[in-house]
């Protein structure tokens, strides 16, 4: 199954030769109707149960009470007028997503000018995120999945399809999308094996996968599990990872602001860690410091709210860092001997840049890991826990090609980076092959807007 190609010849009636996108419910009746109600009145309970803690967060945080009226509704832009361009909805959970989607969203801007894209997403990082990388686009919170909220959401924004950016599933949304007659899709669709595993289990109850008009996946495996929750294989295809297309297959240097605050000294090997979790920081801190502490370490942690908190723990340890808030600010000079923390949503691209060897976060611990194909395609030697679940694809494609090295465990941390950051040569192999091997997965954006064509959700280029 070729990226590009569909799995099946589809079997429809179509004039286009491909299925129909979906406009209506495909799962009436009444003990489906009871299932939703039930599951409304789940979502009532735990909101109103939820309140007391909603409203003393909301009173204490600003940030969190601007998300929290946002996910319920509160804001939304007024629906299109009579004509005004109509309405795409594309969504990303958080950070990756949202950056995933931005080659596509060219791609719309671009060669579909009488629509208007609404970004949506729902952490507080993934929606700083959206506010600077498209400030040309209306952006929104993703509802919480009560039905009342969905249909004032759907209601409002009024899109003519939704593209849903990896896989974002929740039951009222998608059966409101269907009933008001708006096609929804995922674009870079993947699924773990854990979460195959729990819709299954719970697929009779709560039928979802079969309400999508179009899933265009990242991969063969993947399409695999998406045909066994949705068993519409012609409602698949195989596109690529629109990841790829987001990046720059080039030898990319950091800004000159974060090389003046953030860089090493001559001769000094930069160590980055990005997108960490705890208790990353700690580990990766105490091989640096037990193994190579003239090198100079750069903390990025995957949460920016944990910076006071990785602060405190490291103090414990003898190692105190310097905030990159505290550098701009003035109130500190750079120290490269020093252990640097980087506080802030949207650097982690720029610090890259400074690396001789980068380490990706969330694979040291069982959270599935974080994109390793981004600094490996802008030339850094990159290396990774075990856990790397949520990018599989991506690190078994930089391992082949000998451009990223898979560790077994925090216990090897010290002596791999003491042996990589030893043997300039090596990294420089890896560095080539990164950038060979990310330059090989680019185009899935260009097939996935041509299948949104196809399959009838957007306005097809030909005439």
């Amino acid at each position: 199954m070729p990226a590009g190609a569909v799995t099946s010849e589809p079997a429809t009636s179509s004039e286009t030769g491909f299925p129909p996108a979906i406009r209506t419910d495909p799962n009436p009746g009444w003990m489906r109707m009871v299932l939703h109600v039930v599951y409304d009145a789940v979502w009532i309970v735990a909101i109103v149960g939820a309140s007391p803690w909603w409203l003393w967060r909301c009173a204490r945080d600003r940030e969190f009470r601007r998300m929290a009226s946002a996910r319920l509704t509160f804001g939304l832009p007024a629906p299109p007028r009579a004509g005004e361009r109509a309405r795409v909805l594309i969504h990303g959970v958080s950070v990756g997503e949202v950056k995933a989607a931005g080659p596509l969203v060219g791609l719309i801007e671009g060669e579909h000018p009488e629509l208007e894209g609404v970004i949506s997403t729902t952490t507080l990082t993934g929606h700083a995120l959206a506010l600077r990388l498209y400030p040309q686009y209306t952006i929104v919170r993703f509802p919480l999945d009560p039905s009342f909220l969905v249909r004032r959401f759907l209601r409002r924004i009024a899109p003519t399809c939704v593209v849903l950016v990896e896989l974002e599933i929740w039951p009222n949304f998608l059966r409101n999308a269907n009933r008001l007659g708006i096609p929804v899709a995922v674009a870079n669709g993947r699924i773990t094996s854990e979460s195959h595993r729990h819709y299954l289990f719970f697929r009779r109850l709560l039928p979802q996968f079969n309400r999508i008009s179009l899933y265009c996946v990242q991969d063969e495996r993947y399409a695999r599990r998406f045909l066994e929750l949705s068993r519409e294989e012609s409602r698949l295809v195989v596109t690529g990872n629109v990841k790829a297309d987001a990046l720059e297959t080039t030898r990319r240097e950091a800004p000159a602001e974060l090389r003046r605050l953030l860089g090493g000294e001559r001769a000094q090997p930069v160590l980055v860690c990005g997108s960490t979790h705890e208790p990353e920081e700690r580990l990766l801190a105490a091989a640096w410091r037990d193994r190579v502490p003239k090198a100079r370490l750069i903390l990025v942690p995957r949460h920016p709210g944990r910076a006071k908190a990785i602060c405190e723990a490291l103090a414990r340890r003898g190692c105190v860092p310097q905030r990159l808030t505290d550098l701009r600010a003035g109130s500190e000079a750079p120290d490269p001997s020093r252990v640097a923390l980087v506080d802030t949503i949207g650097d982690l691209e720029g610090v890259y840049g400074l690396a001789d060897l980068v380490f990706v976060g969330g694979s040291l611990v069982p959270h599935g890991g974080q994109n390793m194909l981004e600094p490996a395609a802008g030339g850094r030697a990159t290396f990774y826990g075990p856990h790397v679940d949520n990018f599989r694809q991506e690190a078994e494609l930089l391992e082949r090609a000998g451009a990223s090295l898979r560790l077994a465990g925090p216990e090897e941390l010290g002596a791999t980076l003491r042996e990589l950051l030893d043997d300039g040569e090596r990294r420089e192999r890896m560095s080539r092959a990164g950038m060979e091997v990310a330059a090989t997965q680019a185009g899935a954006s260009r097939r996935t807007l041509e299948a949104l064509g196809r399959w009838g959700l957007i306005p097809t280029a030909d005439p």
